[in-house]
């Protein structure tokens, strides 16, 4: 009885990773799929993706267009992630605040927290003169080529900032951080002034400025970012303005979290 027991466990814990492997395949690059195309993303056989789909569609995981033939993300997906998405702390304390500062800014506002190796953007808001065809939320991002980033892993030892981003460093502009020297320079300029910057490093045209957020120990938890096309932006005149309201919004999130520096100071 216990070996068939086990054996159905392993069954079942094979199908929910290959299920998970095909949910996965769906991207921002590749938001559709045919059945063909997952099957080659995910090495399973055609008959295995073919029964799985069917379940999944069954199941609300994922859409079905018989027309074409494309399946997408389902609607359960989008309620397991607004559910998450509102379990967080972070979220609860700094949506309201981003909200109303992209609306009185008219430039971008974003909230992120840092995964493993990468930043995740959990509250983005669109000011009038910042506008996105599409929203950040859920999204990922580089630790080194973005103000979030650098705000997030200012404190970080800088034996685990190399463990984090490596020795090879992913560049998208001219203007993006090369090594860990340049790194560790930049953060240590996040430190002295509170915020950071990012020109140009990500992408060109746009740049952004970012506070850190702490949680009740002091520990960065987040960070808040105003960012927005450079003539939106406008940093050579601006950036004084911009950074203390930054670290302002950044630092009354902090407070609602339970973060009060007095209390905290030797």
């Amino acid at each position: 009885m216990s070996r068939v027991s086990a054996r159905e466990s392993a069954g079942g814990t094979q199908s929910v990773e290959r299920a998970m492997s095909l949910l996965s395949a769906f991207t921002e690059e590749h938001p559709e799929r045919r059945t063909s195309e997952l099957v080659a993303a995910t090495g399973l056989g055609q008959s295995t993706v073919s029964r799985l789909v069917g379940a999944l569609v069954n199941l609300g995981f994922l859409s079905h267009d018989p027309r074409s033939g494309l399946y997408g993300v389902g609607p359960r997906v989008v309620t397991l992630a607004g559910i998450g998405l509102n379990q967080s702390p972070v979220h609860q304390q700094s949506r309201q605040l981003a909200q109303n500062l992209a609306a009185s800014l008219g430039l971008g506002v974003n909230v992120a927290e840092r995964h493993e190796t990468g930043l995740f953007y959990l509250c983005h808001f669109e000011g009038a003169n910042a506008p996105r065809p599409s929203t950040l939320i859920g999204r990922g991002g580089p630790l080194h080529a973005t103000a979030l980033g650098k705000a997030l892993i200012c404190e970080l030892p800088p034996e685990e900032i190399c463990s984090l981003i490596g020795s090879e460093y992913a560049r998208y502009t001219p203007h993006t951080i090369a090594g860990v020297d340049a790194l560790l320079e930049a953060l240590a300029e996040v430190r002295e002034r509170g915020y950071a910057t990012e020109l140009e490093e990500l992408a060109f045209g746009r740049t952004c400025l970012a506070a850190p957020i702490r949680g009740r120990s002091g520990r960065i938890v987040a960070a808040l970012s105003v960012s927005g096309p450079l003539s939106a932006m406008n940093v050579s005149t601006r950036q004084t303005e911009l950074s203390m309201t930054v670290i302002e919004h950044a630092d009354q999130i902090s407070s609602n979290l339970g973060y009060h520096a007095a209390l905290l100071s030797p």
